[in-house]
Parts: structure tokens; C-alpha cells; sequence
């Protein structure tokens, strides 16, 4: 599945219609009729993503979302609202009050989906930048937020800039943040080092369409503009072209036809999204890489392993998601120590350490836990995906000789692994087991039995019956 929706609507054709459209994208659906029925439904699992009608019998989407800020859910949930009617005062009022957007009845199913796919994408992100920086607090790291912000600066992209013009003067009577103007051609290729704008806002023109997506293309893969916020400005007939750029990596769009006081408002949540996160990445990449990074391979280290093992663990509890960890210790190593020196030892750890990460994804640990020991954590990996990802590593260890120093021919190698996968949704373990030492140790033990078995092999850590 790629997400969990939860659909509050009091009428059951309107769920069963947003249900049909959003399960035929693989995202799993839960239904309420009320705010009540939600908060029973958010005790159990918290969703990746709400849509919320406008009126339901007991409250609004701003009532929703103070039931959820009490129970500690404040930045963790997404809230769409969905209104049928046109009214500027009550859409301002639910962005005003907190509500991510608010979609207005009939909605274009193209740009639902677009909309479901860009919010989740940019929650996960900030949840991983959070469990990052606490991993980083965890080992002592983390800094105490300062209330000091550098001004913020906001860039107008359009053709027109008599277009433009209105919008910029508004937003400067709005936002405490620097409004600046730019043609498409001189967007990101004026943009001086040290000063990348915070978003841009792309005012969509008629025709304009594919020179903006080019742009759009371009802000997202260049470096240095990769984490601006992007809003886009589009006409109300440009309901395809907005789910594009959506997809395509912006963050919010609105009608050209809406208020400045609207626009204004969505920039202050970009900006405000985008100073945590870029808070928390700071805090991650600063002050820690010489602690937790082992000198040797470049891999993480123990120290950083454990807690962040630790918070995948506290993770997988919260959202029912399975996740796999190994324990992979080179076979005979100490004979290549011996024999060929210490040097050549090295290099083969060296290149056991860049095969490991380079054929593991980038949200997947790996660490150098000891002499010739490594720790790997898949998240979200259950047992079957897990087993053949241990097999393609053992393979890929024995398949390729390792060149070393002073050797004219490369050394053979391979690796055992012992592997526990953890699965909170089937109860396979308790709390207390979930430990980073527990699961260390079951797989540590599945470890002695892939040595037992002869090696270059993987064994798997049952849990008692």
C-alpha cells in the first residue's frame, strides 16, 4: 500500500466514492461518519492523511484537528479539508486555523490524487528528518533551537511582470520575508551562493505551461534549490497541469483567481515547514559525523546504530510496519590479517562497507559494528523481501574478487548473516524484545548458526512459539 487515507464524511456515498478513487491508487482506506467515530479510529492507527468534510454533526475540521493536537498528533497528520461550497471567508479560516488545504466539491480525481501523493510525500519527509535529529539528540548532539531566523526570501516567478506585480506588493505588505522577482530563463541561474530563495512561487501563465514544468524540473534536481518551497499559480482551468507539477515535486498550488490573502497564507506554512525541517536537517549533518561515522569504511557506527535502531523500532510499533535486522561478519577474516597484513584487511572492509551500501537503499542503516562485523535494518521490510536482500548481499560479496595493496591477485571473500525481522501487526514479539541489545542478539545467535552451516550463507532468528 502507499499510505493509509482516513475519510470522515457524515454522507456514505460521498466515503464510498472517495474510497473507490483513492483504493484503485493501492492506498489502504479507513472510513468515520463523525469526529467521534475518528478519534475511535485514530486511537487504533494513526493514517498517513485525512480528508475531512467541511460540516459533519459534531464539528469542523478545525475541531478535528485540536482533538488531534491533544493527543500529541500536533505536525504528525495531514488534514484535508473538502468543502462544497465557494465561500473565501471559510477556506481562509480552515488554512488560517492549521488545515494543510482545502479542496472544493467536485473535485478533479487527477489532481486528488496528486494532492494525496504530494502531502504524504512531504510529511514522510519531515518524519524522517524528525527521527533523524533524534537520533541525533539521542547521542547527545542536539542543540537547543535558537529563536534567531535569518529573513526568509520568497522569489516571483512569471513572463509577465506586470502579471506579477500585484502579487508581490501584496505579499510584501504580509510576510516579514524578502519578496524578489524573476523572469523563467533567469530564475535559478542568477541565484548567488549562500542566498537560494526559501520558495518560489510560480505564476503559471496561459501557455506557459511546459516552460514552468521545465522549471519546476530544474529548481528540483539542481543542489542548491532542491529543498526550496515551490506554490504554483494557476488558472482554475488547469486542473491537469497542476497535478503535474505536483507530481513533479511542487508543494501547493492555487487559482490565480484567489486572494493575496490566501496566497499569503500558504507561504507562511511552506516557509514555516520548511524552517523546521531545514532546522532538523542542520542539526543531523552538524557536529556529528566524527562521533558517529567509522573512520575506516565511512559507515555509520555503533553509537549511531543503536538509537537509531531504537527509533526504527519505535516506529515500526507506531505504524504496524514490519522491518528486518542482520548482523553480516566477514568468514575467515583474521586468516587475510594474517596472512596478507593488515593493510589488505582494511581494503577488503573498505569495499565490503561501499558494496553494502551501494546495493541497499537510502533509507536502510548500515554500520560497522565491530572489527569485521556490520549491522544492517531495512525498514519496512518483511520477512520474504528481507531474505532475498541478505542472499543478493552474500552474493555480492563472494561474486567480485577484492583488489588490495601489494597484491597482484585480488582476494576472495564472502560474508555470513544472521537475521531477525520484527512484524508489530502479527505480534510476533513483545515490547520488551524490541530492544536494539534483544534484537542484536537474535540476530547475533541466527549469525552463529550461518557460521555453523558452513558460512557465505543466511540463517534466520525465529521467536519461540
Amino acid at each position: 500500500m502507499h499510505g493509509k487515507v482516513l475519510v470522515i464524511d457524515p454522507i456514505a456515498t460521498n466515503r464510498i466514492v472517495l474510497r473507490v478513487k483513492l483504493a484503485a491508487s493501492h492506498y489502504n482506506m479507513i472510513q468515520a461518519g463523525s469526529i467521534a467515530d475518528a478519534m475511535q479510529v485514530l486511537a487504533q492507527s494513526v493514517p498517513d492523511l485525512i480528508l475531512c468534510a467541511a460540516t459533519m454533526p459534531d464539528g469542523d475540521p478545525l475541531r478535528l484537528l485540536g482533538r488531534i493536537r491533544k493527543m500529541g498528533l500536533a505536525g504528525k497528520v495531514p488534514i484535508i479539508a473538502l468543502s462544497c461550497g465557494e465561500s473565501d471567508s471559510e477556506r481562509l479560516r480552515l488554512l488560517a486555523g492549521g488545515i494543510d488545504d482545502v479542496l472544493q466539491k467536485p473535485i478533479n480525481d487527477a489532481l486528488l490524487l496528486a494532492r494525496t501523493r504530494s502531502i504524504i510525500r512531504a510529511y514522510a519527509t519531515a518524519s524522517e528528518w524528525t527521527l533523524r535529529e533524534g537520533t541525533s539528540r539521542a547521542l547527545g548532539f542536539g542543540e537547543a533551537a535558537t529563536a534567531f531566523s535569518p529573513e526568509q526570501t520568497v522569489r516571483i516567478i512569471a513572463d509577465d511582470g506586470a502579471a506579477a506585480e500585484p502579487w508581490i506588493t501584496a505579499l510584501s505588505d504580509r510576510l516579514s520575508a524578502r519578496i524578489v522577482f524573476a523572469k523563467p530563463s533567469a530564475a535559478v541561474a542568477d541565484v548567488e551562493p549562500g542566498r537560494t530563495p526559501d520558495a518560489f512561487v510560480l505564476v503559471v501563465g496561459p501557455d506557459e505551461g511546459p516552460e514552468m514544468l521545465q522549471l519546476l524540473a530544474t529548481v528540483r534536481s539542481q543542489a542548491n534549490t532542491r529543498h526550496c518551497a515551490i506554490l504554483t499559480v494557476l488558472d482554475a482551468d488547469y486542473t491537469t497541469l497542476g497535478a503535474q507539477m505536483l507530481d513533479m515535486g511542487a508543494n501547493d498550488l492555487m487559482r490565480s483567481t484567489r486572494s493575496s490573502e490566501e496566497l499569503a497564507l500558504r507561504l507562511e506554512a511552506l516557509l514555516s515547514r520548511k524552517m523546521v525541517t531545514d532546522s532538523l536537517r542542520d542539526t543531523v549533518r552538524s557536529g556529528i559525523e566524527a562521533a558517529v561515522i567509522d573512520p575506516l569504511t565511512g559507515l555509520h557506527n555503533r553509537r549511531y546504530a543503536m538509537p537509531h535502531l531504537s527509533r526504527i523500532s519505535e516506529r515500526a510499533t507506531r505504524t504496524g510496519k514490519p522491518y528486518a535486522v542482520m548482523v553480516a561478519d566477514m568468514d575467515h577474516f583474521k586468516r587475510i590479517n594474517d596472512t596478507l597484513g593488515h593493510a589488505a584487511g582494511d581494503a577488503v572492509l573498505i569495499e565490503t562497507g561501499r558494496r553494502l551500501r551501494e546495493n541497499l537503499r537510502a533509507v536502510d542503516l548500515v554500520a560497522r559494528i565491530g572489527g569485521e562485523e556490520f549491522l544492517i535494518v531495512l525498514p519496512g521490510v518483511g520477512l520474504g523481501n528481507a531474505r532475498k536482500a541478505a542472499k543478493r548481499l552474500c552474493q555480492i560479496i563472494q561474486g567480485t574478487p577484492f583488489e588490495v595493496p601489494e597484491q597482484a591477485t585480488p582476494v576472495n571473500a564472502t560474508i555470513s548473516i544472521g537475521m531477525t525481522v520484527v512484524d508489530p501487526v502479527n505480534g510476533t514479539h513483545s515490547t520488551k524484545s524490541q530492544t536494539p541489545e534483544a534484537l542484536l542478539d537474535r540476530a547475533d545467535k541466527a549469525l552463529y548458526g550461518a557460521k555453523a552451516k558452513g558460512r557465505n550463507c543466511v540463517t534466520l532468528s525465529r521467536p519461540a512459539a
